[in-house]
């Protein structure tokens, strides 16, 4: 089947869906605009591996950042301690982030809200703890990559959004912009790009600089606004047809 074949070709390169280097180097570009006295505080929403705050904290050096991180697998949690990270076990579909409003400067969701049915409700806790003219870092698969064009011109399913898998949103470029942009809360800085199949490694690196709405992941630097609530305003002030959480 033609989706074997493209699971073959990206074999040995996924570790470049997550965009390491390009988030790293997202934070040395706004590193003048962060807060320069006393310590940065950094989220990671999913921190998974602690990866991207390990490596936000290696970009920023000489400087003091306290590294935070939320997850739902209690192995990840109960290690965070080692790698110098102070980890919360919770649901980021249906709990409050226990931390206090604008309390960060920085947060992270790197391929977390594509397995999330309550993206309002995880952006909204996002735009509560983060500092006004904070930093928020997403990342999630893209929709209308190359090889996710090809499979869906050949009656195909998109890889991202494959229903025998992880995923239960799909996402492009303008949509998520939109969506993130919605009611004046956050604007996008800044949108890159990650991977890009079929090419090796090195070729990808390159192609997903220079057409990032082709890559495999898409990655947006945005920045809180200072206005004030929480995006979850967006979700009362229009009526759709399911029942999207809202909070207790």
């Amino acid at each position: 089947m033609l989706g074997d074949r493209f699971r073959r070709l990206k074999e040995g390169t996924e570790y470049f869906n997550y965009g390491r280097e390009t988030i790293a180097a997202m934070v040395q570009g706004q590193a003048a605009c962060l807060p320069q006295s006393g310590p940065l505080y950094v989220l990671d929403v999913g921190f998974g591996s602690g990866a991207d705050l390990l490596n936000v904290k290696n970009a920023l050096p000489g400087r003091a950042v306290d590294l935070f991180g939320v997850d739902s697998d209690a192995s990840r949690v109960a290690h965070a301690s080692e790698k110098g990270i102070t980890a919360v076990r919770l649901n980021i579909e249906s709990d409050c982030l226990p931390f206090d409003d604008h309390f960060f400067d920085m947060v992270i969701a790197n391929q977390v809200v594509e397995h999330t049915k309550q993206i309002f409700w995880i952006v909204s806790e996002i735009s509560r703890v983060l500092e006004k003219a904070g930093l928020f870092i997403i990342g999630v698969p893209n929709l209308a990559a190359l090889h996710n064009r090809v499979l869906l011109a050949l009656g195909e399913q998109p890889a991202s959004i494959e229903l025998l898998g992880p995923h239960v949103r799909g996402m492009t470029k303008n949509s998520l912009v939109r969506f993130l942009t919605a009611d004046d809360y956050f604007r996008v800085l800044q949108v890159r790009g990650a991977n890009f199949y079929p090419f090796p490694p090195a070729m990808a690196r390159h192609l997903s600089r220079w057409l990032p709405t082709l890559a495999v992941t898409l990655i947006l630097l945005c920045q809180r606004t200072d206005k004030e609530g929480t995006f979850i305003q967006v979700l009362k002030e229009r009526l759709y047809e399911t029942d999207y959480y809202q909070g207790s």
